[in-house]
């Protein structure tokens, strides 16, 4: 099969992700599951030779780039749809993971995302940070807060993308997408933050914070009287602030939690479950610094079971703990007991189950 052909039958079966990978058939990510693209045969050498051919296009900086890291990030369109491409090897021989992004974003309220995410964009200046896993939702929960912004501020926003995923056009704000990587619009995404400076953007997006260099860039530039968003792959509110005081030499540790205290406005980490529906279910921890937050940040020791601790007395002002969710979330029938169970620490069981049954209790009374 050519690669038009297995993309129309994603297209047509709603799938999120395309693999290709010789000596296996075309294999699709439907909720979650892979299944083989019907009527499809077995990948061979030539098979990976044209496909890799057919994305790169001739492009001499993209074939280098692969020929020199053994792999490649890129995007490619096909009729309408965007698809985020990685191109690696295996055993010598090339291998596709495709991402399809669909052209429709879906709005800011359909996501499940807590409301309070949405007002911090109205900050003039600091860091909201998007956290999770891969295939955590982060990029769509990112794009749909441009996209709120664009609607309904007037900025602008420029983003800094690898590779862009969805393309924004300028609506009550001015918007700017780049791209990073060799033969794109900026080489790495600290060029990009550093630039940024001199580009008058009230609001810079940053796809993915992962090193030291970047980290340091966007600190600067939310110093520097801007707001700044960013990604970043982890599990948890408390091990964000871990990674990112990680980054930093002991010596220069004491400093940086200094800074972040005074800068960090938000902290939203999240999950995608198989709800009881068969659909994904979006499980928010959301963490607001106030200065009891910030407080624990500047200790000399950060403690994350008191971070945790900050974030379920915190609700008040909108912090939300992840055992909140996933007891709100079980209430409303939306995922099983048994999953909520096993996205915690045993030694909370007995917290989630206290938690239902407040919930429970406090729905019945308004019943």
């Amino acid at each position: 099969m050519n690669l038009d052909q297995i993309l129309e039958e994603a297209i047509k079966l709603d799938a999120s992700d395309v693999h290709l990978i010789c000596e296996n058939k075309p294999m699709l990510r439907i909720a979650r599951k892979l299944v083989p693209v019907p009527n499809s045969k077995v990948l061979t050498p030539d098979d990976m030779s044209e496909y890799y051919d057919y994305l790169v296009q001739g492009n001499i900086d993209k074939d280098e780039v692969f020929n020199n890291t053994r792999k490649l990030d890129m995007s490619y369109e096909y009729k309408d749809i965007r698809l985020r491409v990685n191109i690696s090897l295996s055993d010598d021989v090339p291998l596709c993971t495709l991402r399809l992004i669909k052209s429709d974003l879906p709005p800011y309220e359909a996501l499940g995302v807590p409301d309070i995410v949405r007002r911090m964009t109205y900050q003039p200046q600091g860091l909201i940070l998007v956290t999770g896993k891969t295939n955590s939702g982060k990029s769509t929960t990112l794009n749909a807060l441009i996209n709120h912004i664009n609607e309904n501020q007037n900025k602008k926003i420029l983003t800094l993308e690898n590779p862009v995923e969805y393309k924004h056009h300028s609506k009550k704000s001015l918007i700017v997408q780049k791209e990073i990587g060799r033969g794109r619009d900026s080489l790495t995404f600290s060029d990009g933050v550093k630039n940024s400076l001199r580009e008058d953007c009230d609001i810079l997006v940053i796809g993915e914070i992962r090193d030291k260099v970047t980290m340091e860039a966007a600190i600067e530039m939310a110093e520097s009287g801007h707001l700044v968003i960013g990604t970043l792959h982890t599990k948890s509110c408390a091990e964000t602030i871990d990674r990112m005081i990680n980054f930093y030499e002991v010596r220069d540790q004491a400093s940086v939690k200094y800074l972040l205290s005074a800068l960090l406005k938000l902290v939203v980490s999240q999950r995608l479950l198989p709800g009881v529906n068969g659909k994904l279910v979006l499980v928010p921890e959301v963490m607001v610094v106030d200065n009891i937050v910030a407080g624990i940040i500047r200790k000399e020791k950060l403690s994350v079971s008191e971070i945790e601790d900050a974030i379920q007395s915190n609700a008040d002002k909108g912090s939300i703990g992840l055992i909140n969710s996933l007891a709100e979330l079980f209430v409303q029938d939306k995922i099983t007991l048994d999953l909520a169970k096993a996205q915690i620490e045993e030694k909370n069981l007995e917290i989630l189950n206290r938690t239902i049954m407040q919930l429970k209790i406090k729905r019945d009374k308004k019943d």
